[in-house]
């Protein structure tokens, strides 16, 4: 080795070069007491990264519990593993055993010396402060080998950030592995959450519908399609199990929020055990409310396997294609609603306590429209399945065009809602909902940019809810429920408002937050959603992945690639949080569960669709020619046509 890379390596250990190690993501001091395994992973694939004359392997311990499970037949049903969250030890080996390690210059001696002082913490060696001698010969010969400078502070932060980043990528798909959830023999999910310090575990242990998409959406990126495939049929199951809370059932077509594996004895058989799938449908959720995003997400993640893994004899089963149309059938019926929207209670997405959310969420409308067409593109041509069709093509236009038309804003729109007259009784009438222009808040008037809009959060008779709720609207931009302009215009106002909406941890579910008596009214003083925290302005990074979907479909990547490299600064060092408190996300969420699952999976799927943009196309779906026609006939009758007679005959409801 070179005296220049000598010095480099002395400079770094010593401390003279900048500290670029200090934001280690995934090993602190104060975070010793509690370490997943993936965790110890990491720290071990670090130590043997920036050090590898140190030789240090983690010994784990025989898993507490082994389990068989046994079929009625008295065969194998199936063998899992139970872990305690045991802390892994890590014993590094004294550094005179790595004695073979020798460098021509006799640097090797004096760096195994430096090594030995390096203090140990819980039996492992911190190695924050070393750079890995092979990269730095690698720097050496390759980059400074024409003018023997010394490797510069950048050159050296640059290197050492792609392999920061490389681990937390290995340490995020390890947990996601951990969280795994087995049935029969074969992984069916993954849990909510895997939280050590966890004092109540709650339903987090249970794997959630909603929660399981981005994890599912990783796996199939990845191309492995088993746990997807069993995941979608096993829940499908479920929708047909009798649900009742107080004597009361549901519609058929109902998925369920969440579901546990559990072991029972076999009846009549105490010596044998089974497992069995409980599945909750809200009647245990915090709130009794009904998941009604559970069904929309189940089927835009069949459609993603089906692109994905080139199976279509998933979707293609009886069974399948029954559970699609009870879904539909279940969003399709008639009811008292004038809307297009789907109406629904407060709390019933993935903002599932009460926000003021009840009504026509945006959230629901844009999952809706998104699974009606993943629905259209899947649904088998048959005799009794016309009418459906018709119904799903009819909805289709209409609520496209009740989004489009009644939920955006912008400052021309903000103007214009500024100007309405009221208590307009007529079929010609501007101000359809009569809305008060007193309703625009001062901070909206304030926070909207010149350029960009959104659609707004809810629209009722007399009320628009003009927070913006982030996955409404990215996941509008994905399904094209939002028209070309209108997709620009919303990830023009996230870069205009990127210090509201990103700040130090992407991404705000909603903004702006909650507060004080309008707080106390609309979220009756709940204590888990106080101002800028959890679902009232939290941050929330599983948000990233569709960010990320959102701005590779609109050929902006790189709005997405600057909020995963904010993330990457700290999410790891923070073990994973469910989100983030704060206006601008400083502090872990006061309630926040650590190693999250979603949080885990959607900074993977971002990774990975930054990496290969074209496989974003699983998730997309394109507004076809009959759709853009339809609403076209609708924007030239509406919404100032006066009522009559149509001449024409028109095959959508207006």
């Amino acid at each position: 080795m070179s005296t220049g890379t000598s010095e480099a390596v002395l400079q770094v250990l010593s401390g003279s070069v900048p500290r670029f190690f200090d934001s280690d993501s995934c090993f602190s001091k104060s975070d010793s007491i509690f370490l997943s395994k993936s965790y110890m992973k990491c720290v071990k694939k670090r130590a043997s990264r920036y050090m590898k004359l140190l030789s240090c392997s983690s010994t784990r311990q025989n898993p507490i519990g082994t389990y068989r499970f046994h079929s009625i037949g008295g065969g194998l049903y199936g063998n899992f593993i139970i872990d305690r969250f045991q802390l892994l030890s890590c014993k590094c080996q004294r550094a005179e055993s790595v004695s073979e390690v020798t460098v021509e210059d006799g640097n090797g001696t004096w760096f195994v010396d430096e090594a030995k002082k390096i203090s140990p913490i819980n039996g492992m060696v911190n190695t924050t402060n070393v750079l890995d001698l092979k990269e730095v010969q690698k720097l050496d010969q390759e980059d400074f080998s024409s003018n023997g400078n010394i490797p510069t502070a950048e050159t050296v932060r640059d290197t050492f950030h792609k392999t920061s980043v490389d681990s937390i990528e290995d340490e995020a798909w390890d947990l996601l592995r951990e969280s795994m959830v087995y049935y029969c023999g074969g992984p069916i999910g993954t849990i909510a959450a895997k939280d050590p310090t966890g004092s109540s575990v709650l339903n987090y242990d249970q794997v959630f519908i909603r929660d399981f998409i981005p994890s599912g959406i990783a796996f199939l990126l990845k191309g492995e399609y088993d746990i997807v495939r069993n995941f979608i049929l096993h829940t499908l199951q479920l929708q047909s199990w009798e649900k009742t809370m107080d004597c009361h059932s549901p519609g058929q077509g109902l998925m369920p929020a969440s579901f546990k594996v559990r072991t029972v004895p076999l009846d009549g058989d105490d010596s044998a055990m089974e497992e069995v799938l409980d599945p909750d449908f809200g009647e245990a959720a915090i709130g009794r409310v009904a998941p009604v995003d559970s069904g929309l997400w189940w089927i835009i993640l069949l459609r993603a396997y089906g692109k994905s893994s080139g199976d279509l004899s998933v979707q293609e089963r009886v069974d399948v294609q029954t559970g699609i149309r009870m879904i539909l059938r279940l969003c399709l019926a008639d009811g008292f609603d004038m809307f297009p929207t789907l109406l629904v209670t407060d709390g019933s997405c993935m903002v599932d306590r009460r926000m003021g959310i009840h009504g026509h969420p945006l959230e629901i409308q844009a999952l809706f429209y998104s699974a009606l067409l993943c629905a259209r593109e899947m649904l088998a041509p048959e005799d009794g399945s016309a009418d459906l069709i018709r119904a799903l093509n009819n909805r289709l236009v209409a609520l496209s065009f009740h989004i489009r038309e009644y939920y955006w804003i912008d400052m021309k729109k903000l103007n214009e809602i500024y100007r309405y007259k009221t208590e307009e009784y007529s079929y010609d009438a501007v101000n359809k909902f009569n809305i008060y222009p007193d309703q625009i808040s001062p901070w909206l008037v304030e926070w909207m940019p010149n350029k960009g809009g959104y659609l707004i959060g809810n629209l009722q008779p007399a009320h628009m809810d003009f927070r913006f709720f982030s996955l409404g609207n990215l996941w509008s931009v994905v399904s094209s429920l939002a028209t070309l302009d209108q997709s620009h215009a919303i990830l023009d106002l996230v870069e205009a408002k990127w210090a509201d909406l990103v700040a130090d941890m992407p991404f705000k579910i909603c903004y702006p937050a909650l507060e004080g008596q309008e707080w106390q009214i609309i979220t009756g003083s709940d204590p888990k959603n106080t101002p800028w925290s959890y679902h009232n302005g939290g941050s929330w990074p599983t948000l990233l992945w569709q960010l990320t979907v959102a701005c590779i479909k609109m050929n902006r990547p790189e709005i997405a690639a600057k909020a995963v490299k904010i993330a990457e600064k700290r999410i790891s060092r923070d073990k994973w949080p469910e989100y983030y408190d704060t206006k601008r996300a400083r502090f872990i969420g006061k309630q926040s569960r650590l190693f999250q699952t979603w949080s885990v999976a959607g900074y993977l799927v971002s990774k990975l669709l930054l990496a290969d943009p074209s496989a974003a196309k699983i998730l997309i779906t394109e507004e076809d020619s009959e759709l853009v026609n339809a609403f076209s006939c609708m924007i030239s009758a509406n919404p100032r046509r006066k009522r009559g007679r149509k001449s024409s005959k028109q095959t959508y409801i207006v």
